[in-house]
């Protein structure tokens, strides 16, 4: 640049002649000509494209496969490998890869899609599940996240679940209503099949009926993405990657999902007290502009649970999401409903619940309720001691007491009546039942009907005083006192 302002001064201010420029600066005639033309090097120019005698004649068939991919699912799209390789198998290209990749990255960067900066009213949402990892009691351990966005504000949401499903996607929405303070107007999502059974529309959805009854409890409107177009809920992609690296990192160490939801929710709260670049504010105080177009939330509890049909096996057991869990034998090969919620498995026979267990997130393990399986043992007490149903179940040591007692004094006959025992746990809890055992061991009682008795008055409550407020009919009821002189004559003549 020195040189170029030299030589421009040496003409054009001082007045000499070219010729003497030429001869002074060691230059040709068309660079001084160069030189006096721009007031900077224009850098170097082509007056023609470089001809490409291998790569020109395919860059039309380049041209084409790349509009084509545009169609085809994103997964699926040619990679400039992919192209070089075909160039090669089925139109005789004899030219290197890198000509192929320099063209095919031109290609994508001149028709690469624009997009417009959108504004958001008030009272949006956008819905995304993403992933991450944690170390869950020592063991690396994969995670979805819920994360609900709020556009105008800027605040998310994000709770971890260990799967992708009904359940967690039904628990998301409550728990993000509950941390916003209200129901989003309008909520948008990708065309997940938790919530979308057919695409009917670029716009219309077939719903699913999970979806659909979320909505019906919260009275929200939803709003679906075209296939492919994630973009249209972008706030909500951008959200989730800022969530991970900012509150996943470095990965942590948590003993429980409950307490890494307990993390997440006081990193999202901490979070809406920064500002974000282009809008007034923090975005705790945006958020109050939402809160502001809300609709409030309804006054019952919305119960975020999957139910599906099930049959009972005959081992008693009925299969839900991958594993098998069991219900009374007299429920064996009946028809029943399952409900699962995140934390629970309940099964019903029609409108009664049978059956209630905690809910395994792994696959292919089975989970007995021992007391399911006595009436059947009562049966058939030669298997008691090789049901795997009663396997690792740890009794109080009382009842093991209990059972060689009534063995030693009854024979064969005292398994029968130890599991007749142990069917009281049908109706007690099992504390109650240990000191009845403990009792009836403390006065040597070993007859299973004594046992029951002495549970049964254990479990009576006295009868409380019956309140005639508000029950005009009985207050208008007079009882006439009775006679009791007769007994105090006895009580004298006694």
């Amino acid at each position: 640049m020195d040189l170029w302002t030299e030589v421009r001064r040496f003409v054009l201010v001082e007045g000499r002649s070219k010729r003497a420029a030429c001869r002074r600066f060691g230059i040709s005639w068309g660079v001084l000509e160069k030189m006096l033309e721009h007031a900077e090097p224009p850098g170097y120019r082509l007056s023609t494209p470089r001809p490409r005698p291998k790569l020109g004649p395919f860059l039309g068939v380049i041209d084409q496969i790349l509009k084509d991919d545009r169609t085809a699912p994103p997964k699926q799209r040619h990679t400039a490998k992919r192209i070089f390789d075909r160039l090669v198998a089925e139109h005789g290209y004899t030219g290197g890869y890198t000509q192929v990749k320099e063209a095919v990255r031109r290609w994508r960067g001149v028709n690469q899609e624009a997009f417009v900066p959108l504004t958001h009213a008030p009272g949006e949402a956008q819905v995304d599940f993403g992933e991450a990892k944690v170390r869950r009691n020592g063991r690396d351990t994969k995670v979805c996240l819920f994360v609900m966005s709020l556009p105008h504000s800027d605040a998310l949401f994000m709770a971890a679940y260990p799967r992708e499903c009904t359940e967690a996607f039904l628990d998301g929405h409550v728990r993000a209503f509950a941390f916003f303070g209200g129901v989003p107007r309008v909520i948008r999502y990708d065309n997940t099949r938790i919530a979308v059974t057919r695409i009917l529309g670029a716009r219309r959805r077939q719903v699913t009926e999970a979806f659909g009854r979320l909505t019906s409890h919260f009275l929200f409107e939803h709003q679906f993405c075209r296939v492919r177009r994630a973009n249209e809920k972008g706030h909500v992609e951008t959200l989730i990657g800022f969530g991970r690296r900012n509150f996943l990192v470095p990965v942590p160490e948590t003993p429980s999902l409950a307490s890494l939801n307990t993390h997440l929710a006081e990193r999202c709260r901490s979070d809406r007290q920064r500002s974000v670049r282009g809008k007034p504010g923090t975005k705790d105080e945006r958020l109050g502009e939402d809160r502001d177009a809300f609709l409030p939330p309804p006054a019952e509890a919305f119960e975020a649970r999957r139910v599906q049909p099930a049959r009972a096996s005959s081992l008693s057991l009925v299969g839900f999401d991958r594993n098998s869990y069991s219900v009374p034998v007299a429920f064996a090969h009946h028809e029943l409903t399952v409900v699962g919620t995140i934390d629970t498995v309940r099964i019903l026979h029609h409108d009664e619940v049978i059956a209630a267990h905690e809910r395994d997130w792994g696959r292919d393990r089975t989970h007995f309720d021992p007391v399911h399986y006595l009436a059947l043992l009562e049966r058939k007490p030669g298997a008691f001691d090789s049901a795997r149903p009663l396997e690792n179940w740890a009794l109080p040591v009382c009842f093991g007491s209990l059972r060689r007692a009534m063995e030693a004094t009854w024979g064969p006959e005292g398994t029968r009546r130890f599991i007749r025992v142990l069917r009281l746990l049908e109706e007690h809890p099992l504390g109650r039942l240990t000191g009845v055992v403990k009792w009836a061991l403390e006065h040597g009682c070993f007859d299973e009907d004594a046992v029951k008795l002495i549970a049964q008055n254990r479990a009576e409550r006295p009868v409380a005083l019956f309140p005639l407020d508000g029950r005009e009919q009985l207050q208008a009821v007079h009882v006439a006192a009775p006679d009791l002189s007769a007994y105090g004559q006895l009580g004298g003549a006694a």
